[in-house]
């Protein structure tokens, strides 16, 4: 417990750096001398005794041969096959590594569920959370999880997810007969430089939402040196390197770091839930889809929606010259986007939501694989030192990269035998939080309105009447009251008029 502890407050408890020796400083020059990036030491005598001793921190984080490697890559990538193969070969996942929801029997989904509520009342369940972005295109300088989407409750992102962890806890714990206090899904929460203090801050704040604050781990994703477009990192001032964070892939490496892994091994979680803070109706660690990546015995399984149009925007998974992988909408052609299995139903339909499973016995493997993970590249106008005058500047066209990774930049490691594809409804599952109130898609709104829309399914499932002089209107039921449409068999014959809140019974 201590340990998990110990890691959560790490981000309010960072020492003041001490400076180096100079047989420290001498060997980390050097590091940087040989990789060609010894212009980071530019100012470094000139600097306070604390701000020498905070670039050396921030220098030692990094490795300068291979942040040289990867920007030479970046810069200058290899240029296509002109053997006339350089198209990739692009298939749908075939059918036995792929089910879906509205297809499958309801045998077959009973099956999954009760799998999936056994490992989890067996505490091999975890969950972790990419949780880095700000709320800034919502006109909020909070993370994004703090966010109120306007429900009756007021009940942030952050809120609502960990209550759905309460919930399937509880549900577990019944199934299996056995107190619920024995049963614990770890949740393991991923920050940003910006938001990590103010998520831990948040967290302590509203009593980490009635979970156990030990099995709470607040981590933080790593960043990265920004670099110039002749493959120089760039200074942001004289005392500190311009940095990014490394994009959603940067989980793999973060969770190695961050003590995540090894305490996912100290608690024996063999099956790991991975997904985004900004989709409010996700199911947290659903057991449906634990259940069926643990059945198939898969390193890797996601979940997809089904593409709306074949002019959607969203990235799809499908077999990209064998191995399983992630195609973005802008590099498939018209006539591949619009090609029919059958009439109304493309071929390439399978949308990525970022929605996933891994087994522990691959995220174990982390180390030996991370490294020769793709970078992407973001060409950028980023503000830097003048190594001359140390004078800050604002360019005014991108004046370098920042490097990151995609979460799924690893799914082509696997073997199509390791790796599956569960297709679940959109209006059950998927209701990003991405745009400004007003916008009218993927906005606090729609949010809102598709967690009140499915409330209100679920009571008028349970056999309440739902009545309402607007037939818009929805009804919010709180995670601790169901976590899937179960357990309100209560509200049968019950006039409800919307919109309304029903949370937990009082006990």
């Amino acid at each position: 417990m201590e340990q998990v502890k110990q890691f959560l407050h790490l981000g309010n408890n960072k020492q003041t750096p001490t400076p180096p020796t100079d047989e420290q400083l001498s060997a980390l020059r050097e590091k940087y001398t040989k990789a060609g990036q010894g212009h980071v030491f530019t100012f470094y005598d000139s600097l306070s005794t604390s701000d020498k001793a905070a670039l050396y921190d921030q220098l030692s984080l990094f490795d300068p041969s291979y942040i040289t490697e990867l920007a030479s890559k970046a810069l200058a990538p290899p240029k296509p096959s002109s053997d006339g193969k350089s198209e990739a070969a692009l298939e749908p996942l075939p059918d036995s590594a792929r089910a879906s929801i509205m297809d499958s029997s309801a045998s077959d989904i009973d099956r999954w569920y009760g799998a999936g509520l056994d490992l989890i009342a067996a505490n091999k369940v975890a969950v972790v959370l990419m949780a880095g972005g700000q709320g800034t295109r919502l006109g909020s300088s909070d993370p994004k999880g703090c966010y109120d989407i306007g429900l009756p409750s007021h009940k942030s992102l952050f809120q609502i997810q960990a209550e759905r962890i309460r919930k399937i806890e509880q549900l577990a714990a019944a199934k299996a007969g056995v107190d619920a206090a024995s049963v614990s899904v770890p949740w393991y929460v991923m920050t940003s430089g910006p938001t990590r203090g103010p998520t831990e801050k948040f967290f302590r704040e509203h009593g980490f939402f009635g979970l156990r604050e030990e099995n709470v781990f607040i981590f933080e994703q790593g960043v990265l040196p920004c670099i110039s477009n002749d493959g120089k990192i760039l200074l942001e001032s004289k005392s500190r390197v311009a940095v990014a964070p490394d994009g959603n892939g940067g989980i793999y490496n973060a969770l190695v770091s961050s003590g995540a892994i090894e305490d996912m091994r100290r608690r024996g979680a063999r099956h790991i839930h991975a997904y985004c803070v900004d989709n409010c109706l996700v199911k947290v660690a659903d057991p449906v889809f634990l259940g069926f990546a643990a059945e198939k015995d898969v390193d890797i399984a996601t979940k997809v929606v089904r593409k709306r149009s074949a002019t959607e925007p969203v990235g799809l998974i499908l077999l990209k010259d064998g191995r399983p992988g992630v195609v973005e909408y802008s590099e498939i052609d018209k006539a591949t986007a619009e090609a029919e299995e059958a009439p109304g139903k493309l071929r390439f339909r399978a949308a990525n939501i970022v929605n996933h499973y891994y087994s522990f016995r691959f995220l174990e493997t982390i180390p030996i694989w991370v490294r020769g993970l793709e970078h992407h590249v973001a060409r950028k106008k980023i503000p830097y030192a003048d190594l001359e005058s140390g004078e800050t500047v604002k360019p005014e066209k991108p004046n370098g990269i920042k490097l990151e990774q995609f979460v799924f930049d690893v799914f082509p490691q696997l073997e199509l035998e390791k790796f599956a594809c569960m297709e679940v409804r959109r209006e059950d599952e998927f209701s990003p939080l991405k745009n400004a109130r007003g916008t009218g898609e993927d906005d606090p709104d729609t949010s809102k309105r598709d967690i009140m829309a499915q409330g209100k399914k679920w009571v008028q499932a349970a056999g309440a009447l739902v009545t309402s002089e607007d037939p818009e209107a929805g009804i919010e039921v709180s995670p601790l009251m169901s976590y899937g449409g179960e357990g309100l068999e209560g509200l049968k014959g019950k006039e409800i008029r919307a919109p309304a809140i029903i949370e937990v019974e009082s006990e």
